[in-house]
């Protein structure tokens, strides 16, 4: 099989005499520079400032947990799990049904009212505030019963509420549904 240098090589008096048609050289030009303006055009300064501002945003929120979780609560606070390995074991079971019941109120429609979301944050800040309290009050009195009650039944409270509101969430999710079929069936 031969290569097309070969050809060439071997036809090279074939290919020496001939010019290119007339005009050839200024359709290059223009194919050429219609080419070179197109791949000008599609860099676009736009992906990259998208880029930027997600790498400054995801630097932003990562800052503001590690100082939340961290650097700002320093010594001052004590966990139930720094008390005991049982006291652990209620604390993490706690926390992750709270999270679970935070996750619930999060996938139900609470952007279409922002007066209730704006309440309900409030209040879960304000019970918040009151356990970073029974923390502190821990940490002064580690072996007290009274504070690691009132903390346990500070989780089991706000896992109530926070049942609750799941609750009645949905069922306003299920009234409004049910009264907008019945809209459609009216129609």
């Amino acid at each position: 099989m031969k290569t097309i240098e070969d050809i060439i090589r071997n036809n090279r008096d074939l290919f020496e005499d001939k010019e290119p048609s007339e005009g050839h050289f200024d359709r290059f030009s223009v194919k050429l520079e219609i080419r070179c303006q197109a791949k000008a055009n599609k860099r676009s300064i736009v992906p990259y400032l998208l880029r930027a501002a997600v790498v400054t945003l995801l630097v932003t929120l990562s800052s503001l947990w590690t100082w939340d979780h961290f650097i700002r609560t320093g010594n001052s606070r004590m966990t139930l799990g720094q008390v005991s390995p049982q006291y652990k074991e209620v604390e993490n079971y706690y926390i992750h049904q709270v999270s679970l019941m935070e996750g619930e109120i999060v996938n139900t429609d609470l952007q279409s009212n922002p007066e209730q979301r704006e309440m309900l944050v409030k209040e879960m800040k304000s019970m918040d505030s009151t356990y970073v309290s029974l923390q502190k009050e821990l940490k002064a009195n580690p072996n007290d019963e009274r504070i690691i009650n009132a903390m346990i039944e500070h989780y089991q409270t706000k896992l109530e509420i926070m049942t609750y509101i799941v609750n009645q969430l949905k069922t306003m999710r299920n009234d409004n549904l049910n009264k907008g079929e019945d809209e459609k069936v009216s129609l």
